[in-house]
């Protein structure tokens, strides 16, 4: 079928992660809970969790749509509906939205008694500081969290309810067994999507969460939400959150205030493992519906089509007659994630299925077959072990197919088999025992082809990796903080005294001025002088009286 012309051109920041470097250390995600969620009503929010695979993922069985409710359908008209069903149905259930997740369903955040530690009496037991409740203030029990299933740990008691090994041992009956955790664990960092056809937005009666037409950013206008956390049923990823003290929908920012000036975002910037790539990508947004609408088993191939090329002078063009800046077009042509997604193909959309079109994709891991070969005594290197390996274990294959293409097991082998070609040829560049055109030609790519993608993958320096074009002083006004979901406690319209003293929680432009300075400190060739930290104002130990002390 012949691939149909664009009408229109518009940009999406999207993100890869390269789950071969993820080691599970948890940093992104808690710099992120650092930086966006450290506060009141926000206490078993993660905008960012890294999640241990299989495992039941946060909040527990999120993937379980037939629960959940979340995601489009597809009508037999060929259309989409909301799985949790159209206005209608929104319009009669607004005032109770009964599926959703429980707070058991996450977990009840807690403290510990630290005062019982420091107050007890002398005496001859130790004092205990017992768990208690954020919400409640009581004695608490800790039973769940975000990272519960980190490593594997209780898989044997937690593993049965992975939506994704229960489907697998249906259709497979008792062919999937326990004991494969010893060759097959890998580790998921998941944030929001910022989908290209958000069925959060779709959901809200509210008309409260939009999609930035500079970046694709997917946010939450505070000002307009009303709690109604509709939007929370309609996101199949339950990557939107109810803050109980504010009464709003928050969700993943993908940092948009440091995407402004240019910086990656926090989790990118943090992570110990350099797993994730930023980058722009073209689409069609008048083609995204009819790309969503397709068969299941073609979702991903509809999803590569709405990817256009960056150098193509149709594409170009359309761009430029949207009011597309020169820095973005020259981004998309530089773009690591257009690379590795439609270049290179190794990068995969989580649950495609939910048709939702992710945009935050997934080179799947090489490392279980890898490491199963090594702990078997073999060459975990050669070409023919891993190809072999790949086609004999079936089964962490097709839960990779079940994450990331709907199910289709061959696009999973076809990658697998990339990642694999790649690491042989390039051991054999390393020991000095020649260029394999051969196994090139095998992946269907070419030795040149093989080296840049092992350039990208391996030794990308941070300017390859993250290729973010800057805010225009222009659209300014356009991307004013007048949305941002991360206020202080008392919300948008309350104005009252802030953490840092009188009039402190008041919403100001602050991205471009604060972030830039950011910027100019993190990307400087020496550290600040003492002359230019003379004029900055220690804010953090300010009560508002007087003036802040330099």
């Amino acid at each position: 079928m012949a691939a149909r012309k664009p009408t229109r051109v518009m940009a999406q920041v999207g993100m890869v992660m390269n789950l071969d470097k993820c080691i599970g250390c948890h940093t992104c995600s808690v710099t992120c809970k650092q930086a966006w969620t450290n506060r009141a009503g926000t206490e078993y929010v993660w905008f960012n969790n890294v999640e241990t695979r299989p495992g039941q993922g946060y909040p527990r069985r999120y993937e379980d749509q037939e629960k959940w409710r979340g995601g489009w359908v597809r009508t037999p008209s060929g259309g989409l509906k909301l799985r949790a069903g159209g206005r209608l149905q929104k319009l009669l259930s607004i005032f109770a939205s009964p599926v959703q997740p429980e707070l058991g369903d996450y977990y009840e955040p807690w403290t510990y008694d630290y005062q019982n530690l420091i107050s007890a009496p002398l005496g001859d037991d130790f004092p205990v500081a017992r768990p208690k409740s954020l919400i409640t203030g009581e004695d608490t029990k800790i039973t769940w969290s975000a990272n519960w299933d980190d490593s594997l740990g209780g898989i044997h008691a937690t593993a049965e309810a992975d939506p994704i090994v229960a489907k697998l041992r249906e259709q497979a009956n008792e062919q999937i067994r326990f004991e494969y955790e010893k060759s097959f664990m890998f580790f998921l960092p998941r944030i929001c999507e910022h989908c290209l056809n958000p069925s959060c937005m779709a959901s809200c009666p509210s008309g409260a969460i939009y999609k930035r037409s500079e970046d694709g950013i997917v946010l939450v206008d505070q000002d307009r939400c009303r709690g109604w956390r509709q939007c929370i049923t309609g996101c199949p990823y339950k990557k939107i959150y109810f803050n109980h003290r504010s009464g709003k929908a928050e969700k993943c920012t993908f940092c948009y205030p440091r995407i402004e000036v240019g910086l990656p975002t926090v989790c990118s910037e943090t992570c110990v493992g350099r797993l994730r790539y930023l980058g722009v990508v073209l689409y069609d947004p008048d083609a995204v519906t009819e790309a969503a609408s397709a068969d299941e088993k073609d979702l991903y191939a509809a999803q590569m089509d709405l990817l256009l090329d960056p150098h193509d002078p149709e594409v170009l063009a359309l761009a430029r007659a949207g009011g597309m800046t020169q820095d973005t077009i020259e981004a998309a042509q530089r773009s690591p994630v257009y690379a590795l997604i439609k270049h290179f193909k190794v990068a995969l959309p989580l649950h495609p299925e939910y048709r939702t079109m992710p945009m935050v994709w997934y080179i799947p891991p090489l490392s279980p077959v890898v490491d199963l070969l090594r702990q078997q005594g073999h060459d975990a290197e050669a070409p023919g072990n891993l190809f072999g390996a790949i086609d004999a274990l079936r089964i962490p294959v097709s839960y990779l197919a079940e994450l990331f293409t709907a199910g289709d097991a061959d696009i999973v082998t076809g990658v697998l088999q990339k990642l694999a070609a790649m690491r042989s040829y390039m051991r054999g560049v390393t020991l000095g025992t020649g260029r394999d055109t051969e196994l090139a030609a095998a992946v269907g790519m070419t030795p040149e082809a093989l080296e840049q993608m092992y350039r990208l993958l391996a030794i990308a320096k941070y300017e390859d990796r993250y290729v973010i074009p800057t805010a225009h002083r222009e659209k300014a006004h356009n991307l004013e903080e007048l949305a941002c979901s991360l206020d202080f406690e008392g919300g948008p319209g309350m104005y009252g005294s802030g953490p840092f003293g009188e009039a402190s929680g008041r919403p100001v432009p602050v991205a471009i001025e604060t972030y830039t300075a950011l910027k100019q400190r993190q990307q400087a060739e020496s550290a600040a002088s003492a002359a230019s930290l003379g004029q900055r104002a220690g804010m953090l130990n300010w009560d508002g009286n007087e003036e802040p002390r330099p």
